[in-house]
């Protein structure tokens, strides 16, 4: 039974290191899925949700949130370096729920802000938008 080392780590902690069967991420080149003995690949990762499939044959998945970052892949092991991670059970869902209203109603202003207006930094409040839709898709809560 092939398995594969994934390590995650954030900028503050260790958040993953074990064998697994599959990982499924979103990278910035699209989805990607990882099996064991995968050819050598760096990429890029934007916010999603990532899976992680047990065991090989193995029908349990779990998730984790990803702020984005890069993944480093050898045939071995599996080095996700993310700008946030987050397992679902340590997601503060009414604060994910918050950055997600202030997310919109950030993009909702630069709309509607007169064109030569600089005070919204609209790529700030679309990954911050894509960071709270992970956060809430993992511990499947409704997007407010």
């Amino acid at each position: 039974m092939a398995t594969i080392r994934l390590e995650v780590v954030s900028p503050d902690r260790q958040v993953c290191d074990r064998e697994i069967g599959m990982l499924i991420v979103r990278s910035t080149g699209g989805e990607l899925g990882i099996l064991p003995r995968h050819a050598p690949l760096v990429t890029g990762l934007v916010p999603h949700v990532m899976r992680i499939k047990k065991g090989p044959g193995s029908g349990e998945e779990e998730v984790m949130a990803i702020g984005g970052g890069f993944m480093e892949v050898t045939p071995e092991k599996i080095t996700v370096l993310a700008s946030a991670a987050e397992e679902p059970q340590e997601i503060d869902v009414a604060r994910a729920q918050a950055a997600y209203q202030r997310a919109k109603q950030r993009i909702e202003a630069y709309k509607t802000a007169p064109k030569d207006s600089a005070s919204i930094d609209i790529d700030r409040a679309q990954l911050a938008l894509a960071r709270a839709m992970a956060r809430l898709s993992a511990t499947k809560n409704p997007i407010a």
